[in-house]
């Protein structure tokens, strides 16, 4: 059994406003997951350590993704896993005049096979989105060039996609099939599902969940989302 988790840690900073990046570090590690996708993920230059107060004292290797550079630190998404990598690629998802944006692209070694796993974020416009799926989408076919169909692939982040009806996730769910999304935002009392994680083929998703505890509803803005994988036909 895998254990998957998503989770947008909204730079260190708790609904409360205070940066403690200890308090995400607690919540990781309660989730306590074999592969976990970060999105805003912020190096401040006044704290340039961040990645190693989330590992530690955990078996992660954390893996740093910038899509944006300013006067505050360094920006964008984080991959921690504990299990070997194989191979990483980066996904370029900007939009003119938006944020940028970014996926990493990832082959791990389970111990028993491979899989694939790409970690994003997407942006707020429907129409970057749009775009930025249709990206994620013929990386993840570059993916099974390289692995072949049997092997699972994971996509998992914040999609920033509330639109139930929008094609960004009409075309998802054609690739993956359909998955559980629990709500993951805001922390304190969730109504949206911005999380999502779906893993092709479906049959190796066993359960999604949102991780709940006291410190979840605090530390960051979206709670973790955390789904368990499992080969077809093993417990």
């Amino acid at each position: 059994m895998l254990k998957i988790a998503t989770y947008n840690i909204h730079r260190c900073i708790g609904r409360d406003g205070r940066y403690q990046p200890e308090r995400i570090a607690e919540v990781l590690q309660a989730v306590d997951a074999d592969v976990v996708a970060l999105q805003e993920v912020e190096m401040f230059h006044e704290h340039p350590g961040l990645l190693d107060v989330l590992t530690s004292g955990t078996d992660w290797r954390a893996l740093h993704d910038v899509t944006l550079r300013r006067e505050s630190g360094h920006y964008g998404n984080a991959v921690l896993t504990r299990l070997p990598v194989l191979s990483m690629t980066r996904v370029d998802l900007a939009w003119r005049g938006r944020e940028p944006r970014g996926a990493l692209v990832l082959r791990l070694d389970t111990g028993t096979g491979a899989l694939g796993f790409v970690a994003t974020h997407l942006g707020l416009r429907p129409v970057e989105r749009r775009d930025q799926v249709r990206k994620l989408l013929a990386a993840i076919d570059d993916l099974r060039l390289e692995s072949g169909d049997d092997e699972p692939v994971v996509l998992a982040g914040d999609l920033n996609e509330w639109l139930l009806w929008g094609r960004p996730l009409r075309w998802l769910h054609r690739r993956f099939q359909p998955a559980p999304s629990p709500a993951t935002w805001p922390s304190g009392r969730p109504v949206f599902s911005l999380d999502r994680i779906w893993v092709s083929p479906r049959a190796w998703l066993a359960d999604i969940y949102v991780h709940d505890d006291p410190l979840a509803r605090v530390a960051s803005d979206h709670r973790p989302l955390v789904a368990r994988l499992s080969a077809p036909g093993q417990p």
